[in-house]
């Protein structure tokens, strides 16, 4: 899976927090254009990550769930170890976090998770 696959999976989950999800809103979020969005939830379809019919809504599928969690898990642990552990900014903590979360080990992160809890 791609950085940026990883990035649209947790995106439509975020969303769907919210309500409804279009890929006007997936577009708006990322800053991304509809027709670069709706290239992407279609491999994400294909992949079975992603459920979507035209003009209708976009809902991840419950393989697309579970690995968006897994993604969304590790961009709150990083994010809460640069600022606790590190004292990194808030907003700093989240854009590195973004970056990080596509990178780290299995290792490093476990590491990370310890170092929080503790």
């Amino acid at each position: 899976m791609t950085q940026s696959q990883e990035d649209y999976l947790e995106m439509v989950s975020f969303l769907s927090d919210e309500g409804e999800v279009r890929v006007t809103d997936i577009a708006a979020r990322l800053g991304f254009s509809k027709p670069s969005v709706s290239a992407a939830i279609k491999l994400l379809e294909e992949r079975n990550l992603i459920q979507h019919q035209r003009y209708r809504s976009v809902s991840l599928t419950q393989k697309g769930q579970e690995l968006a969690e897994t993604i969304r898990e590790r961009h709150t642990l990083i994010t809460k170890f640069l600022q606790d552990k590190l004292g990194v900014s808030a907003d700093t903590a989240e854009k590195d976090a973004c970056k990080m979360e596509h990178i780290l080990s299995e290792e490093t992160l476990d590491r990370m998770k310890l170092s929080v809890q503790s």
